[in-house]
């Protein structure tokens, strides 16, 4: 009965379903774009074959820590602009922007010069197989190149949305994702009189669309002189206080996403010893679940903006009512999704032109995967959206590095090379740091430690 007068309340309060949708659905229709394009991108290149499907999947790891460490800054960024847009301080919302460049910049050169240099040797680190190698390497070369681009884009979209202005991202999203999709099919398969590139043809799309795209995002935020159209002296100078609060704030989030990420790269690692059909398999369940977590992506980051904006406005209480709404709502949609995800593997997977093998394989992952939906979306919620809002990220840097670690990466290695199990069992074995995880962060949301305004202190 308390479930359902709970459920009944999220979607009785007209304000909160505003302010919620507003922020949430251009995040996740964003990311769900992105999502499709990965989605379309695969399913060109599995026409090349198995071991371009594993290949280029694999090199996209690389990617994955890489977005994961952009993730961490421009999540944390995000954080305190929210705050700092509550408590109506444009300029400290630039300063953080400013820093948070920086290091994205940095952070991008650390990934591209050795894919660039030596990219067999960095695919060498993900598997074993001599083909997978050689053609992850021809598109990891290129690819890498669009990593400062893609920095620089994600950080000031993460700043837009703390202000409020998360449509615009959605259209250079688009623009890019269209730019991707046509270029792809031009050069992978040589159409519109383009040469045929392969797997190398696909990166030149993704480095194509992602200049395009922080082009647009730069004539969008000095074209129109948003709050955030900064001169050089705006991005640089930072008061003390300002740089303890970010070091205090930021940098936790920016060493979970980095130690969670590399955590989830050692499954790829283990998954990459199970020979090209299991990693072919797996490469497709996830492209398939990524289109699932674009929903919670949008509350996670719609937590992140409302209860940041409220607890720096010093409402405490009204944010302390909302993040229950919130993880409510993150419930009954993990339900759904859920069963949605189980009643229909067998379609969604039926999409792509591999073998029956890896059909199979990849509809056993998407089962494993609807069973533990309900537990996994509410971490993401809790940790990325409501623990971190608050700037409780010490902690949520200890659970998320610590699951995975401790638990996910150990398991994953044991189903795979000692116990030489199915890829889905192995996933499943995976997965069980989620339950951990789940335990653990809801006792620390229920504890109020995250109930904070981060903005009063900063001058």
């Amino acid at each position: 009965m308390k479930m359902i007068k709970s459920v009944r309340a999220v979607f009785s309060d007209a304000v909160f379903l505003r302010k919620t949708v507003m922020i949430a659905v251009p995040v996740a229709a964003q990311a769900l774009l992105n999502t499709v394009t990965n989605m379309v991108d695969t399913m060109m290149i599995g026409t090349l074959g198995e071991t371009a499907i594993a290949g280029v999947g694999l090199a996209n790891k690389v990617f994955f820590v890489f977005n994961l460490l952009i993730f961490g800054i421009a999540s944390g960024a995000s954080v305190l602009s929210a705050h700092f847009w509550g408590n109506h301080d444009g300029k400290n919302i630039r300063k953080v922007l400013g820093i948070s460049l920086i290091l994205g910049i940095i952070g991008s050169l650390l990934f591209t010069l050795p894919s660039f240099l030596a990219p067999e040797a960095v695919m060498g680190i993900f598997t074993n197989s001599p083909t997978s190698v050689e053609t992850g390497a021809a598109y990891l070369r290129l690819a890498c190149i669009s990593y400062p681009f893609t920095a620089v884009t994600n950080i000031y979209v993460a700043a837009m949305r703390s202000v409020g202005r998360v449509r615009t991202p959605v259209v250079t999203s688009l623009i890019a994702i269209m730019v991707n999709i046509t270029l792809n099919y031009a050069l992978i398969f040589g159409h519109f009189g383009a040469p045929a590139m392969g797997v190398s043809g696909a990166a030149v799309a993704t480095l194509t669309a992602r200049v395009v795209e922080v082009t647009c995002i730069f004539l969008y935020v000095y074209g129109w002189k948003t709050e955030l159209a900064a001169k050089v002296s705006d991005l640089i100078g930072y008061p003390k206080t300002l740089i303890k609060e970010y070091i205090r704030t930021v940098l936790p989030i920016i060493g979970n996403e980095f130690m969670w990420g590399l955590g989830v790269t050692m499954y790829s690692l283990a998954y990459g010893r199970m020979g090209d059909t299991s990693v072919a398999a797996v490469t497709i369940a996830q492209t398939i679940q990524d289109m699932i977590l674009v929903f919670f992506q949008g509350i996670s980051a719609a937590s992140t903006v409302i209860l940041g904006n409220e607890l720096g406005a010093g409402r405490i209480k009204d944010a302390e009512k909302d993040a229950s709404k919130l993880l409510w709502l993150q419930f009954t949609a993990s339900i759904l999704l859920a069963v949605f995800c189980i009643v229909t593997r067998n379609l969604l997977v039926g999409f792509y032109d591999v073998s029956e093998t890896v059909l199979k394989e990849a509809a056993y992952c998407m089962l494993v995967y609807g069973l533990f939906l309900p537990f996994k979306m509410f971490n993401i919620v809790n940790v990325v959206g409501v623990l971190r809002s608050g700037g409780d990220t010490r902690f949520c840097l200890m659970l998320d590095s610590g699951s995975v670690w401790l638990i996910g990466v150990p398991m994953s290695f044991l189903g795979a090379l000692v116990f030489r199990l199915p890829i889905h069992l192995v996933f499943a074995m995976t997965l069980t740091e989620e339950f951990a995880k789940f335990f653990i962060g809801y006792r620390r949301y229920k504890k109020k430690r995250w109930l904070k305004n981060l903005a009063a202190g900063v001058s």
